[in-house]
């Protein structure tokens, strides 16, 4: 057995590819590494086919060691520390190192009854709006200074974007949803009294209409406002769900394939641009071996065999956001999520950092030291993918959401790996209101993220090529000349595109989760988050297409312990519960 993600002589390559990145010489020690017969990193798995003999795995060991110890000239750009980060991104109306966005792309229309201005810079430094409670965290939940490497720079942001005229995509009529209701055998964790079931045919088409419900609901603020033609927080928070499950489902088979095995397998089934779920029934035998599916999640994520939403470290990291919020309240602290993941998360769910920072707690490190030893993934997209449960709880509290964000991101990881999570956590509270739009919801982001590093110039990037063109191939074309030379786990190509994503599509579901997926790299994580902000806009399940709900069918599996089963319904009131929670 080979263990993936965790062996010296797999990491070491990814190491030397980080310090490049960052600037640190990594010349000496790849020369060692290489005059010893080291093998470069394994481009698409997590081990190379066979383990090094004892000498090669401890020259590697020791490399990492000294990897680490090489002093990066970007950590004044990229700080670690939560004070620093906070430091870094200035007041709102304060200049900014870099020129700003404009309130509203100029490509994309307006949308209904949406402000077109966002807070702009300073979410993180007191900048807030009339009515946005900006809640100090506590000292002894922030958390302690790391150390760790942060990325190189890259070229400026290009021109400001061109009028774009974007044709709406065909879309069938909103149809109904029709949850079920299932949870998991026996009351949630920390629940209430679930939904009760909602009737209607999933079938039965129908413009937008009022989601009825039964069950009760959470109570408070937070959990009772409403919004026209909508079912408040507690709608929104069931869409983000189911968002996020149709996009990282749309991901999961072409996830490890190449840009151009995207392109080319939906293409031979007449699904490009891509609009649609992913099928086999029409490729050639010649093009699946050229391009396979990817192996451990076609079986559950093509049209012709989903049957509800398989598992997925996408889901199975909100799930247990959520779970350590039922148990510790908003003010968790890094400690706590270590806690609960020896508890509560099977090692063999875990993948890349979170795979290395939980065997650092075996071997009885403590944060911020399972982030930084001998983790050279420490700036890919898994704390990204955890950060949704922290806007969604956080409503219209961007600060309070990306504070969450990094203490929960602080255990696996550092630099850009962290501010990924802060864009996205910052993001979805803003959109979590109700009253956002999607520019609006990217701006707060970006205002949570230090202005000088590569992940913030990443983003504007990504904006601005999708407002400068108009056919989508073209904006993914240009990320990857860009970005390609990232590992496409890394969080600073796979942020980019998903703010192209959702700048190009203007909001609109089905464009938001298909240009994301589309795009290439990270396809299932890329698409469970552009998918879970689509939602969160839509205001509504009932709001997203049938084509992508009805396979779903309200069923979530995971092997996070008491949600196995669960129903979207049920996963929106529970989320509603902890909002409406101080």
């Amino acid at each position: 057995m080979r263990l993936t993600w965790a062996q010296p002589e797999d990491l070491v390559g990814h190491e030397l590819r980080q310090a490049a990145e960052d600037g640190r010489d990594p010349g000496p020690a790849q020369r060692a590494w290489s005059a010893a017969g080291g093998h470069p990193a394994p481009e698409r798995a997590g081990a190379s086919p066979t383990p090094a003999p004892p000498h090669l795995r401890a020259l590697a060991a020791r490399l990492l060691d000294e990897l680490a110890r090489l002093p990066s000239p970007l950590a004044a750009d990229e700080p670690t520390a939560w004070a620093a980060i906070v430091a870094a991104c200035p007041p709102a109306g304060s200049p900014t190192p870099a020129a700003p966005l404009p309130a509203r792309p100029q490509n994309v229309r307006p949308g209904a009854a949406h402000p077109t201005n966002g807070p702009g810079p300073g979410v993180l430094a007191g900048g807030h709006r009339p009515g946005h409670v900006t809640r100090p965290q506590p000292a002894s939940a922030q958390h302690p200074a790391q150390t760790h490497a942060p990325a190189g720079p890259t070229p400026g942001t290009g021109p400001a974007p061109a009028h774009r005229p974007e044709a709406a995509s065909a879309q069938q009529p909103v149809q109904a949803y029709a949850p079920t209701s299932r949870g998991p055998a026996g009351p949630a964790p920390g629940a209430g009294p679930a939904p009760a079931a909602r009737t209607g045919a999933a079938s039965a088409p129908h413009p937008a209409r009022a989601y009825a419900r039964t069950g009760p609901g959470p109570s408070g603020p937070a959990a009772s406002g409403t919004r026209a033609g909508g079912d408040g927080l507690r709608g929104r928070l069931e869409a983000a769900w189911v968002g996020r499950a149709v996009g990282c489902l749309l991901g999961k088979p072409v996830e490890k394939l190449p840009l151009e095995g995207i392109r080319a397998l939906a293409r031979a089934t007449g699904n490009w641009p891509l609009g649609d779920w992913f099928t086999a029934r029409g490729v050639p035998p010649e093009l699946l071996a050229a391009h396979p599916w990817n192996r451990r999640s076609a079986p559950t994520s093509l049209a012709e065999n989903i049957d509800g939403m398989p598992e997925d470290d996408d889901l199975n990291y909100p799930l247990l956001g959520l779970l350590l919020l039922q148990r510790r309240g908003k003010a968790f602290t890094t400690a706590d999520l270590a806690r609960l993941w020896l508890d509560e998360l099977p090692a063999g769910r875990t993948f890349t950092a979170e795979r290395v920072a939980y065997r650092n707690l075996l071997l009885g490190l403590e944060p911020p030291a399972t982030a930084t030893h001998h983790n050279p993934f420490r700036e890919w997209i898994g704390a990204l993918i955890r950060a949704d449960v922290h806007g969604w709880t956080n409503p219209g509290d961007p600060a309070a959401a990306a504070a969450q964000a990094y203490r929960d991101a602080a255990l696996t990881h550092t630099g850009n790996g962290v501010y990924a999570a802060l864009f996205v956590a910052a993001a979805t509270a803003e959109a979590a209101t109700g009253r956002a739009d999607v520019h609006t919801a990217l701006r707060t982001g970006l205002a949570a993220v230090p202005p000088r590093s590569r992940l913030a110039e990443a983003i504007r990037f990504g904006i601005r090529t999708a407002a400068d063109e108009t056919d989508f191939d073209l904006v993914v074309d240009r990320l990857h000349a860009r970005y390609g030379h990232y590992h496409w786990v890394h969080a600073v190509p796979n942020t980019a595109l998903i703010a192209a994503a959702l700048t190009h599509a203007d909001g609109d579901f089905t464009r938001s989760v298909c240009r994301a997926v589309s795009g290439g790299w990270d396809t299932d994580s890329n698409g469970a988050t552009a998918g879970a902000l689509a939602g969160l806009l839509a205001g509504s399940p009932e709001r997203i297409p049938h084509r992508w709900t009805a396979p779903l069918k309200n069923r979530l599996a995971t092997s996070v312990p008491g949600f196995d089963g669960i129903g979207f319904d049920t996963l929106a009131h529970l989320t509603a519960q902890e909002a409406a929670r101080s």
